[in-house]
């Protein structure tokens, strides 16, 4: 048995999906320009050691992305205009975080009260007094891309429920003069999706994912945010400057508003 098919047999993805991955690969990766003919069904049967139905599978996936185009006598080409699926770019910083969810609005699956605190870290200030639980949807013209699942401190979702019920949780706390934040951090990891996940993403059961656990605090030390976002893999890109560092963003108490001074549990740490 070859190496590639070995390969092959370490994975449950249907083959189809891993050549499709593969090709996918080329042409995001510039190993195939826009405008380029492809090789043919039969070369890449033989590459990939796969049925021909099987490549054909493949490329029709890529056809149905956009990302490839069958011309009647010609070929395959690379599309000319293709569309790029790495366009979540992940913020490393609160100003960038907050920029990129603004034009955001999810589509909300739930609103729980009296639901279960989160479970904090040694790094994740103290609980609040009670919770409300937000799930919702990310789109991106009709495609899914991400599911959160959000615990806030109820007395900052009693603040304007209604924002909260239809904007980016996080847009809505930085617009608000009376929360002063004093520190923010995420927390980046690989998984892969469940049935739950893969049924509201569009995607196999067990493709890979990105999940975010993000966790904001106030200047009194409670974790007012506890987030868990889960993205489609191939929409995550990150990029991270690393000689620049900016520091959190703070608000003051302005316009006359009093920041909030929220009830904390006597004890929350995991």
């Amino acid at each position: 048995m070859s190496r590639l098919l070995k390969a092959y047999d370490r994975s449950r993805v249907p083959l189809y999906i891993q050549v499709a991955s593969v090709l996918r690969t080329r042409i995001q990766s510039g190993q195939w320009s826009a405008g380029d003919k492809i090789s043919t069904l039969e070369e890449l049967e033989r590459e990939f050691e796969v049925a021909r139905v099987t490549v054909r599978q493949a490329v029709d996936i890529l056809r149905e992305e956009g990302l490839l185009q069958a011309r009647q006598g010609l070929g395959t080409f690379v599309s000319k205009k293709t569309q790029d699926r790495h366009w979540v770019k992940l913020a490393t910083s609160w100003a960038t975080l907050i920029e990129s969810l603004k034009d955001n609005v999810p589509r909300r699956l739930a609103i729980d009260e009296g639901v279960a605190p989160p479970v904090l870290g040694e790094s994740d200030g103290d609980l609040a007094s009670s919770y409300v639980k937000l799930r919702s949807v990310q789109y991106r013209n009709e495609d899914p891309y991400s599911v959160v699942n959000l615990l806030l401190a109820r007395e900052i979702f009693d603040l304007n429920p209604v924002r909260f019920k239809n904007a980016a949780a996080l847009v809505a706390i930085d617009a608000m003069d009376e929360i002063t934040l004093s520190e923010a951090h995420q927390t980046l990891t690989i998984g892969s999706a469940d049935p739950e996940i893969a049924d509201l993403l569009k995607i196999s059961i067990g493709a890979p994912t990105v999940e975010a656990h993000c966790v904001v605090i106030d200047d009194g030390g409670i974790a007012i945010y506890v987030g868990d976002i889960i993205y489609r893999s191939e929409s995550i890109k990150l990029q991270m400057d690393l000689l620049g560092t900016k520091p959190l963003r703070e608000k003051k108490t302005r316009n006359g508003h009093k920041a909030v001074n929220l009830t904390r549990r006597k004890s929350g740490k995991a």
